[in-house]
């Protein structure tokens, strides 16, 4: 089977969000099972994990799907591995303005809180869909990265101070943005604020919009590895090799 048989990670969380088709997987801490379509594995690698992650398409052999991977900080990267199988019954759905609907996989939104929680980066992973011809404003934190990615039709993406000073009403505020209109495929990295402004027009618009505390801390990555120093990274390697790598459990 094609796919990514057992191999390490260490220093992160890898976030997997399943659209079409199934991911199986297994890990070294004992847990299996299949990344289904709306559902979501949240694994915290920490000190160490090894896992195999086999994708099988739908019928037709179609698959769609997503994995982040969220960086630790140095005060955090030899923590505990832990994972999180979240199926799609379990993510919560809220409907927004003129008729948007957002699935909430980790943050909050309208007092909704997603599945998962105390992550250490503080992130919001959230699933939207605007209808035609409308806008939402929504809150993130001064100083978080944030992006859109966005997976179906077009919209514009633009970050505000205070999007109550926008009439919210579509047209106006199309009319104020015609440079920032973003296609399918393709990722919008905002600059910092504490809103994002995000209409559609003509078309229906679905996007990924995701957020996460940055750590301004020097990153030192190789394969499936991400540490602070190359140092680090040359003992993960031999310890792997030595067959130490593994922390949890002893």
């Amino acid at each position: 089977m094609k796919g990514f048989p057992w191999h390490p990670h260490r220093g992160i969380e890898t976030i997997t969000y399943m659209l079409r088709g199934e991911v199986d997987h297994g890990d070294s801490m004992g847990n299996s099972g299949s990344i289904r379509p709306g559902g979501v594995q949240w694994m915290t690698a920490g000190s160490g994990i090894i896992h195999q992650e086999m994708p099988r398409g739908q019928d037709d052999g179609s698959m769609w799907g997503f994995q982040l991977w969220a960086n630790l900080p140095a005060s955090r990267k030899m923590m505990t591995p832990r994972y999180r199988d979240v199926k799609r019954d379990t993510v919560p759905e809220v409907t927004l303005a003129g008729g948007a609907k957002a699935k909430i996989i980790c943050g909050n939104v309208m007092g909704t809180e997603g599945p998962v929680t105390d992550i250490v980066i503080e992130p919001e992973y959230l699933d939207v869909t605007l209808q035609p011809g409308t806008t939402i404003g929504h809150a993130v934190k001064e100083g978080h990265t944030v992006f859109a990615y966005v997976l179906d039709g077009e919209g514009y993406f633009d970050q505000v101070r205070d999007p109550y000073s926008y009439e919210i009403k579509g047209a106006n505020y199309f009319d104020m943005n015609r440079d920032c209109l973003v296609k399918n495929e393709s990722l919008v990295l905002f600059d910092d604020g504490d809103h994002v402004l995000i209409s559609a027009d003509k078309s229906a618009v679905r996007f990924l919009l995701v957020s996460g505390k940055p750590l301004k801390e020097p990153v030192a990555w190789f394969g499936p590895i991400v540490m602070n120093t190359q140092e680090e990274l040359k003992m993960a390697f031999e310890e792997y090799r030595e067959g130490t790598f593994i922390k949890h459990g002893k």
